[in-house]
């Protein structure tokens, strides 16, 4: 009888192998088995290279006897036989057999054989002990009594292993089921039209060319199926989320002719560029459907994307709607609102008499974790009441102790702070549903953000505002010495001197007792410039995220002002900071950063009409260190996509789509949301084309079963976070 792909293992391969296949690789069914892919194929007769040995890890590899040896064991009887291999490059690595009465008849110099082990060391040498082999072909040049027919005819496999399941072990379950199973059967989560399409075979096709090939590099092609298959299930859960999405209706707040946002409009003091007013139309539209906006909004460290947004948030209170902004610290929170006061102006009320002004005005209210109970209570009233039209806030706006009168639009700043069901927190109480925007200042490339954020339409604000000034970036090593120290607070010095204000940004806080790490930190840094003649009279203050609330937008506050020449702290400036006056960025130990955050907090900088803005990274690594690469990369380019293209050829796939996305990330197997681009936009429109013709998927149920598999188990991933 033939299986189908729920089959248990215990059926086709006995309960002992079962048992264990499930124990050590988690497979328990026969479709299990057949996705578990070989990690590569080695060529009857082409020899594996050593160099690819790492120890500790499971290894498969082809070598060939070059000679053997044995000695008796010292303190019980038997023997010991020493092997000793060759790779392709003619580099040696020597194997120890215990007991190894089969090691000394098969594996004759002059025979080659696939080995299967731990990789160990002994002697300063990688080594292996007791390692599985097949000979593949004797020291008289005939086949080996391991070899089956298939091992002759074509390439063999080497699948994932344990110290439990050998790759040997695996590959022969899979013959047994690949034996037995009736594959042309089997459901096919790829559109056979799409297939076809991009020429590539079915589902049992790609079975048999990854698991059987009969000639070298003809498993390449079932690879790509599996790829295909990864972006086609993607891109069906990307399209099965907005639909769920434009499930639940939203209602429309079309702008107005007269109001807060044309007033604002009105008294603007320069024009927006292009791409802001781009941008804004397409939120115009999409705040005045009766379908929720779900809409990513990227662009570069001070493109303008504030102003986007305060519009689209106007346009919102124009309509009898409130608006919120989620920012990830109450330093960000505390920032953006002081922003919007002073960008709306008189616009702005703070709800007292005395405020009062002719025309339209809105209120904005802040909220956040450790504001006075009195405070706090006033915010929740007037937020509750409609009073508040604008919201700013941090993680204390998702509380279900927060009632909105009417929320309209929900706006998240810096989504990369925030989890998938963190950012739906708002709106998945809500009814009618309020219209999101999310935004990013960290670029993020388009396969990306189409994989990770597949529930968003992507939107992407071109240009930077006029009076944006380039800011010059180097590297500087004080390694060569300590004049180099001096030249750095010397920079910092003349820069006050010249009524401009610095940061000196720390990897840390303050210095762990007795760790005897030289990284730079905020109370250490504190001290030096306290000592050193340059930077002694200098108006100096400390600023982090573990300070009380009120300190921190204090110190923000006074540096805003320009009452500090410089400002020590760590990376909480590293978004939504905006002081003109600032023209040195001075960031200590630099390589303890990515490069997204180091292009993040450079952006801190270059934002006032000065011309000469200057970014030093300051490290401790010595010359030819390959973390210098990274910030070379920094120094010489000012493109963000670009930068963010080299941070993540740099990360694993798992730390670009990150914590929240974890159980989508453990399902691309073989699909780069980096690398394949292409192969993500053919799966889109082959799903597109697909939804297009047969809207509910009746006629591919194994995709739609594939997809409802695939979003239950993020479901599951996101309540367990």
């Amino acid at each position: 009888m033939m299986v189908g792909p729920h089959a248990p293992l215990g059926r086709i391969l006995g309960e002992k192998t079962a048992s264990k296949l499930s124990r050590e690789l988690g497979l328990s069914t026969a479709k299990d088995l057949l996705d578990h892919l070989p990690r590569r194929w080695v060529d009857y007769g082409k020899l594996s290279s050593f160099a690819d040995l790492v120890e500790g890890e499971h290894v498969s590899f082809v070598a060939e006897v070059v000679s053997q040896s044995e000695r008796r064991m010292q303190r019980r009887r038997g023997i010991i036989v020493e092997v000793t291999a060759a790779d392709e490059q003619g580099q040696h690595l020597r194997m120890a057999f215990f007991q190894g009465y089969q090691a000394r008849t098969k594996l004759k110099a002059g025979s080659s054989a696939v080995f299967h082990g731990k990789v160990g060391a002994y002697g300063g040498e990688l080594t292996l002990n007791n390692p599985d082999f097949e000979v593949l072909s004797s020291a008289d040049g005939a086949g080996g009594a391991d070899a089956s027919a298939e091992l002759r005819q074509g390439p063999m496999p080497l699948y994932p292993a344990t110290a439990g399941v050998s790759s040997p072990a695996v590959r022969r379950s899979v013959e047994l089921v690949l034996d037995t199973a009736d594959l042309d059967e089997w459901p096919d989560p790829v559109p056979r039209s799409a297939a076809a399409q991009h020429g590539l075979p079915s589902l049992a096709e790609a079975y048999a060319l990854v698991h059987r090939p009969m000639s070298s590099g003809e498993h390449r092609r079932g690879v790509d199926y599996f790829r295909f298959q990864e972006a086609v299930i993607l891109q069906g859960v990307r399209h099965r989320q907005r639909e769920v999405a434009d499930e639940v209706p939203a209602r429309p707040y079309p702008p107005r002719s007269e109001g807060l946002l044309s007033a604002f409009d009105d008294q603007l003091e320069f024009s927006p560029t292009a791409g802001q007013r781009h941008v804004g139309e397409t939120l115009m539209r999409g705040l005045g459907s009766s379908t929720p906006m779900n809409r990513l909004l990227q662009g570069e460290v001070g493109s303008g994307k504030t102003l986007v947004a305060l519009r689209a948030m106007l346009q919102v209170v124009d309509a009898g709607g409130q608006a919120a902004l989620v920012a990830p610290t109450e330093v960000l929170a505390a920032q953006h609102e002081r922003s919007l006061r002073r960008m709306l102006g008189h616009l702005s009320s703070d709800g007292t008499l005395m405020s009062h002004t002719p025309g339209p005005t809105v209120r904005i209210a802040l909220l956040t974790g450790s504001m006075s109970a009195a405070a706090r209570k006033q915010a929740l009233l007037d937020i509750a009441s409609g009073a508040a039209g604008l919201v700013i806030g941090t993680h204390s706006i998702l509380q279900e102790s927060v009632r909105f009168a009417e929320l309209g639009l929900v706006v998240v700043d810096e989504q990369h702070r925030f989890g998938v069901d963190q950012r739906n927190a708002l709106r998945d109480r809500q009814t009618p549903r309020p219209h999101m925007l999310v935004m990013s200042a960290t670029p993020i490339p388009r396969s990306v953000a189409l994989a990770v954020f597949g529930d968003l339409e992507l939107t992407t604000l071109e240009g930077l505002p006029g009076g944006r000034h380039p800011v010059t970036t180097h590297v500087a090593p004080i390694s060569r010495g300590p004049h180099w120290v001096d030249r750095i607070w010397k920079r910092a010095a003349q820069a006050a001197a010249e009524g401009r204000q610095a940061y000196i940004v720390c990897p840390k806080i303050q210095d762990a007792e007795g760790s005897g790490d030289p990284a730079a930190s905020v109370q250490r840094i504190e001290s030096v410039l306290a000592e050193h003649p340059e930077t002694a009279p200098l108006r100096r203050a400390t600023l982090h995220g573990q300070m009380p609330a009120e300190q921190k937008e204090e110190v923000m506050g006074a540096f805003e002002r320009g009452d500090l020449d410089m400002l020590i702290t760590t990376t909480v400036i590293e978004v939504g900071v905006d002081v003109p006056n600032a023209t040195l960025m001075i960031i200590l130990d630099a390589e303890s950063f990515g490069i997204s955050t180091l292009h993040q907090l450079r952006g801190r900088i270059g934002r006032g009409p000065t011309p000469e803005n200057m970014c030093l990274l300051v490290t401790r690594l010595p010359e030819g260190h390959p973390s210098l690469e990274r910030l070379h990369d920094v120094a010489v380019s000012t493109d963000g996509m670009e930068l963010a293209r080299l941070d993540l050829a740099r990360r694993r796939e798992g730390d670009v789509l990150g914590a929240a996305q974890a159980g989508r990330s453990q399902r691309l197997r073989l699909l780069s949301v980096v690398e394949h681009e292409s192969v993500i936009d053919q799966a889109g429109q082959s799903v597109a084309e697909l939804s297009e013709q047969d809207p509910t998927w009746d006629g591919q149920p194994a995709l739609r079963d594939a997809v409802r598999e695939w979003m239950d188990d993020l479901d599951g991933g996101m309540k367990e976070t």
